[in-house]
């Protein structure tokens, strides 16, 4: 179940996880190093993100947070993270499964 759609100018902050084929870690990896190399190069503003490898060695956590005026989703545009996307399901053991957050209280996390 999809959470609604963002009002325009509003903080949106996801969560999604999956497990990936044991085979195919490394290219996940790539992949998302890619995604940091292009937001490192184009640094748009409103964007925090961060990907974790949990200690199975298998599963993968992301979360974003964005905030554009217009509710566009700068993260998705990129084209490194279509690449990134593109193929993720045939990657996968178990499906990316994306969740909405709320945030409850953060120390030094996501630029707090």
């Amino acid at each position: 179940m999809r959470p609604a759609s963002p009002e325009k100018g509003s903080i949106m902050k996801r969560m999604v996880r999956y497990k990936l084929k044991a085979d195919r870690v490394d290219e996940n990896e790539r992949l998302v190093r890619a995604v940091y190399q292009e937001l490192a190069e184009r640094r748009p503003t409103g964007l925090r993100y961060a990907t974790f490898k949990l200690e199975d060695g298998v599963s993968f956590v992301h979360i974003a947070s964005h905030e554009a005026p217009d509710g566009s989703n700068l993260l998705t545009a990129l084209p490194a993270f279509k690449a990134f996307v593109a193929g993720v399901r045939e990657r996968c053991e178990e499906p990316p499964v994306t969740v909405g957050i709320s945030e409850i209280g953060a120390y030094g996390f996501f630029g707090s």
